[in-house]
């Protein structure tokens, strides 16, 4: 029989909230895979869970993920991840794949889950489900998502001033990942909504390079891939 394919979130960044059951599979699991950018990178999951595993006691994959829009690129990047992992479970070793976060919250696993599921159609998978930055975020600025009958939405911003202007007329909360390239235009949106003192900004949340902003001294700043804005009305 094949192994199994674990997609387990290792939370935001802290080690510490790993959960339980995604530190026991880890440490039961053959094989830890890991995503990266390009070769000789460090993956973000790699490094929270370096805290637990090192390749001298655990067997670990770094699987490249390029970040480019070519399909061609792509398709053949997927198909080559897609049998490194098969290699490994079609000889009964059971493979982690860690991901920041939850694996199916705007997650590399999710499209990886895809094509395993299309290739190899009896291949056995479980998730072990993480903490995402969503939550994490909540809880160290102490934000309130949602209460009662109030509405939380989880939006990709994006370069769309109308459609970032419509996410928060109609919910209680937003909050806004991948915002770096558009802080600016978000923070004269806040600015317009007089919404601005109702707004946070963190990067690289709970981890040990975490940085809480002040938004008003964020423009014309760069920001890391990493960071997400928080609005409660």
């Amino acid at each position: 029989m094949s192994g199994t394919l674990y997609g387990i979130g290792v939370g935001p960044g802290d080690p510490e909230l790993l959960t339980v059951k995604a530190f026991r599979r880890l440490k039961e699991a053959h094989v830890i895979a890991y995503p990266k950018k390009q070769r000789g990178s460090k993956s973000y999951a790699q490094q929270i869970i370096e805290a637990y595993f090192s390749p001298a006691e655990k067997e670990m994959i770094g699987l490249v993920f390029p970040m480019t829009k070519n399909m061609d690129v792509l398709t053949e990047k997927w198909n080559e991840t897609a049998e490194a992992i098969w290699e490994q479970l079609s000889t009964g070793r059971d493979v982690a794949f860690v991901t920041e976060g939850d694996p199916l919250l705007y997650s590399t696993f999710i499209h990886l889950m895809k094509i395993m599921k299309e290739r190899y159609p009896n291949v056995t998978i479980e998730i072990v489900p993480g903490v995402s930055s969503v939550n994490a975020a909540a809880a160290r600025l102490q934000i309130p998502l949602a209460d009662g009958d109030e509405q939380v939405a989880i939006i990709p911003a994006r370069d769309d001033y109308e459609a970032m202007k419509k996410a928060l007329e109609d919910h209680d909360c937003v909050v806004f990942l991948k915002v770096a390239k558009v802080m600016g235009m978000m923070i004269r949106l806040l600015r317009e909504q007089n919404l601005l003192q109702n707004a946070a900004v963190v990067t690289k949340v709970t981890s040990k390079e975490e940085i809480i902003w002040n938004i008003e001294q964020l423009e014309g700043v760069e920001l890391e891939y990493l960071t997400l804005l928080v609005v409660r009305k």
